[in-house]
């Protein structure tokens, strides 16, 4: 008994040795698992490429170029923008960067806007990596048969199967044709149904190369917000070349769209642990030289245009530029002021109308008080309803007068109160919460006018005097033509209407004799 009670805790021992080992080396390949994962998460260090970028306020330059880009067909570049093709049938246009891209790994973002007035669009946007320059062709503007990578944005339903506006990742070696006639699905590497024409804020999408992985995130364009952007397609294992052209194009057909690119935004990606390039490998040093001496011939002008800008204008020397442009509160407190403007104009031409209202009751007034007196020597005494009635209208109209004149006091306050408003804000600037209390105070007033209008036309309807009341008839018009002159004036038209027609047939007869 005492040698198998000594076996049974050697046994144990061994076990709980060899349990521990294996709970010891799953540990640490979980660790090693966890470590592992955690390195391939690690995020890229991205760096912005801005010789193959552009973006507003100043997108162009004076001569209508944009910096590292050239632009073909129908673009139109501006301050803020570039216009790929206007909303006119047939158009093409495109840009692209001027010098080749040497990236192994990059990240694009496009913002734009497609907007048109139909339901319908065409033809569509492209964001394109080639090899060459593709400024011209039948694929969204761009050549055919390219040699890299591209995103369609297609807006129209070429194949009548409803599935557009859709997103397409389209690549080629430089021998296939697109197919338009399927709208490139027999050829697509991925797509997605987005709707981005005619959004209320302008649509981004984000295109990430990264180890051989091409990903398009989309922001549909319904929030302001720029992060805000949701999965489109993904390509797995896909080979493009390292070094080509970015660029993107677009065209219209039949249907026709504006299409505006806002922004493109380039990054260059390098893994976590590698050095990134530094910039100066990135360019030779005969370009390096032949830029830096453009930059000083334009310094040089720059300078030269300063001192005679200066000569010509020595009154503006050393004003800030900041005071050129006005900023937001500046400009909301514009906006309200001009907003008081209106509103006074508004009040001025209810006060003219009223003003004639007065003169027109003043003026009816007098003619029945007239009319009263003329008729008051000769009244007898079975007149005394008509009489009463008469009274009884020129209490009313007297009572307009009154009402109208209150009416006019309280426009008149109305403009003082305008006034007070605007002679502070063109010192300073000041006092929007009185302003606010001001407007309240208008639109109080002007619902009183309102009121007391719609009472007195209900007033003067309801007034049977006034109904029964009529004007006096104005007096015949004298006859300016007796019937004498009437007669002498008809024979005396009579006979020269013979003697013209005699006379124009004696001219007809003497002319025929020469035929």
């Amino acid at each position: 008994m005492a040698v198998s009670t000594a076996r049974r805790r050697a046994a144990a021992a061994h076990l709980w040795i060899i349990t521990f080992l294996t709970t010891l080396i799953f540990h640490h390949g979980v660790a090693e698992v966890v470590t592992g994962a955690a390195g391939s998460d690690e995020l890229p260090h991205r760096r912005f490429e801005y010789k193959y970028s552009f973006k507003g306020p100043h997108l162009s330059q004076s001569d209508g170029s944009i910096p590292f880009w050239i632009h073909s067909g129908n673009a139109i570049p501006s301050s803020d923008q570039v216009r790929i093709t206007p909303s006119l049938r047939s158009q093409r246009g495109s840009v692209w960067t001027k010098n080749k891209v040497n990236f192994q790994s990059w990240e694009a973002e496009v913002t734009f806007r497609v907007s048109g007035r139909g339901r319908m669009g065409a033809d569509g946007l492209a964001v394109w990596f080639t090899t060459e320059q593709g400024l011209d062709g039948p694929v969204y503007g761009a050549a055919d048969k390219w040699n890299g990578v591209g995103v369609f944005f297609d807006s129209f339903d070429n194949d009548g199967k409803k599935n557009n506006p859709a997103i397409i990742i389209v690549g080629n070696n430089g021998n296939l044709v697109y197919d338009h006639q399927n709208d490139g699905s027999t050829q697509a590497l991925g797509t997605c149904l987005r709707d981005f024409r005619n959004k209320p804020y302008p649509v981004r999408a984000k295109m990430t190369y990264y180890k051989k992985t091409l990903t398009v995130m989309i922001n549909n364009g319904f929030t302001p917000d720029k992060e805000d952007y949701e999965f489109c397609a993904k390509v797995d294992n896909m080979v493009i070349p390292t070094e080509g052209f970015f660029g993107i194009s677009a065209a219209t057909g039949g249907l026709a769209d504006d299409h505006d690119v806002l922004s493109f935004l380039l990054f260059s990606l390098t893994e976590p642990g590698q050095q990134p390039p530094p910039p100066e490998s990135e360019i030779p040093k005969e370009e390096k030289d032949k830029y830096q001496e453009e930059f000083q011939n334009f310094q040089q002008e720059l300078d030269k245009k300063k001192e005679e800008f200066q000569k010509e204008h020595p009154d503006v020397q050393g004003e800030p530029i900041e005071d050129l442009y006005e900023s937001v509160n500046d400009r909301e407190i514009r906006q309200v002021f001009e907003g008081q403007n209106r509103i006074h104009l508004e009040i001025k031409q209810l006060h003219r109308q009223l003003a004639m209202i007065l003169d027109e009751q003043r003026r009816y007034v007098s003619i029945i008080t007239e009319e009263v007196s003329k008729k008051g020597a000769n009244a007898e005494s079975g007149q005394v309803d008509s009489s009463t009635q008469i009274n009884s209208v020129i209490a009313t109209q007297q009572e307009v007068l009154r009402n109208l004149n209150d009416l006019r006091s309280s426009f008149f306050e109305s403009l003082k109160q305008i006034g007070s408003v605007q002679h502070p804000a063109n010192t300073g600037g000041m006092g929007t919460y009185e302003s606010l209390q001001h407007f309240n105070d208008l639109k109080e007033h002007l619902h009183l006018v309102k009121r007391d209008v719609e009472h007195l036309v209900q007033k003067s309807v309801q007034n049977p005097a006034e109904k029964a009341l009529k004007c006096p008839e104005p007096p015949p018009m004298p006859t300016c033509l007796s019937t004498m002159h009437f007669v002498i004036f008809i024979v005396v038209q009579s006979v020269l209407f013979f003697c013209y027609i005699m006379y124009k047939s004696q001219q007809e007869a003497a002319a025929k004799k020469f035929f």
